[in-house]
């Protein structure tokens, strides 16, 4: 027990010691391109949800998690805003319909995406490109056409934020609200009935890491001064989030890095303890001598018993007694008379045939009618039973 005590309290030391080391020590920079509300790594959009009141005073901020169509189907309003931030949508095209017709009736849709979606791109005949040199790495600079927002030096963002545009859009519809230094069209508009779609083709401006910059900041809030300020504003968090939520029952363990080590390192402790108690009180396993088969030495002895007899004649009958009862238990045969039509019947059943039948009960015959029994007769008797064995069925 002392070895074990001794064990235990170094094994704890050294897993407090590792997670207090695991805890404090510096927290690698997450740019994995989330976009949800409550992160606030450096591409989520903690900092734009929680200053939506800023941006919207007069407005009332409502979030859906459920699917666009579920959403905008029975939301008959016309003085209300959806604002749609992800990295790609995938809308079917019952959804993208619904969209359509709730900007129609005089309501604002944004959606800030790299991806569209088949039907979006389709039915607004939208293609997009890139800007970005990985020669040169240039920085995005990018501005508005509206003199009122327009910036003296345009805004620049560095890591690829703002290098997407459209390639490609049906210019008889479309407004062009921004453009790029290059002169490629980054921010667009479309009036839809008495409604408009505001289409921003890099998400990434909206996110923690660019509102962290006052341009980067004054920038979003220059674009999403097209919704108006007052009324309902709904937050699409179901394209936003996707499959990102772990449905699992360890995704608190799972979800903090400090957690998940202390969760392995207790697992590999338990198996390193099982394995040392193993090696410390296993005992020694004794050999069994396996068991002797004395049904075979009881047959041997049996044998020897009537080989020094020499009783043929009761070797013989014991074989056809045995034989006659196969026949009863197998065939349902009656073996009180011995007759032609016993034997055609058991030449039927069994399969064995009329000449192995009859060669069978003719040598029966010779040695219950007979005298004795001689060497030749009893091994002639047992050859003709052991051949109708193999060929009955």
């Amino acid at each position: 027990m002392k070895g074990l005590r001794r064990y235990l309290i170094t094994s704890a030391i050294f897993v407090i010691g590792y997670l207090l080391a695991q805890y404090y020590k510096p927290k690698p920079t997450d740019w994995s391109t989330s976009y949800l509300k409550e992160d606030k790594i450096p591409f989520g959009l903690y900092i734009l949800y929680h200053q939506m009141e800023h941006f919207f005073p007069g407005a009332k901020i409502t979030v859906s998690g459920l699917p666009l169509y579920n959403t905008l189907k029975d939301n008959h309003s016309n003085n209300c805003s959806y604002l749609l931030i992800s990295g790609g949508l995938e809308l079917d095209k019952t959804g993208c319909e619904e969209l359509l017709k709730f900007a129609g009736r005089g309501n604002r849709v944004f959606i800030a995406a790299f991806d569209f979606g088949k039907f979006i791109s389709d039915t607004l005949k939208l293609q997009t490109g890139s800007s970005f040199n990985f020669a040169k790495q240039k920085k995005t600079r990018v501005n508005f056409v509206n003199p009122q927002l327009k910036s003296t030096t345009g805004y620049t963002f560095n890591k690829g934020i703002g290098d997407q545009y459209f390639s490609k859009f049906d210019t008889s519809k479309v407004t062009v609200l921004g453009k790029d230094a290059e002169g490629h069209v980054d921010f667009i508009k479309y009036t839809i009935g008495k409604g408009a779609l505001y289409i921003l083709p890099n998400p990434q401006l909206l996110t923690n890491y660019n509102l962290l910059d006052p341009l980067g900041a004054e920038y979003a809030g220059k674009v999403l001064s097209y919704l108006p300020a007052s009324g309902t504003i709904i937050w699409d968090e179901y394209n936003t989030r996707g499959n990102t939520e772990d449905q699992s029952v360890l995704r608190v363990i799972f979800g903090h890095e400090q957690l998940r080590w202390a969760y392995e390192l207790a697992l590999i402790g338990l198996v390193i303890f099982v394995l040392f108690e193993m090696k410390r009180r296993q005992r020694i396993i004794p050999i069994i001598e396996p068991l002797k088969n004395s049904s075979v030495e009881f047959v041997e002895l049996v044998g020897k018993v009537y080989y020094q007899q020499r009783d043929n004649r009761d070797i013989a009958q014991k074989k056809i007694n045995y034989l006659l009862e196969y026949i009863r238990t197998n065939y349902h045969l009656k073996t009180t008379i011995i007759d032609q039509e016993f034997k055609t019947a058991l030449a039927l059943k069994s399969g064995a045939g009329d000449a192995a039948v009859n060669a069978l009960f003719k040598t029966i015959n010779q040695v219950t009618e007979g005298v004795g029994v001689n060497d030749a007769l009893l091994i002639d008797l047992n050859q003709k039973i052991e051949q109708f064995y193999k060929q009955a069925k």
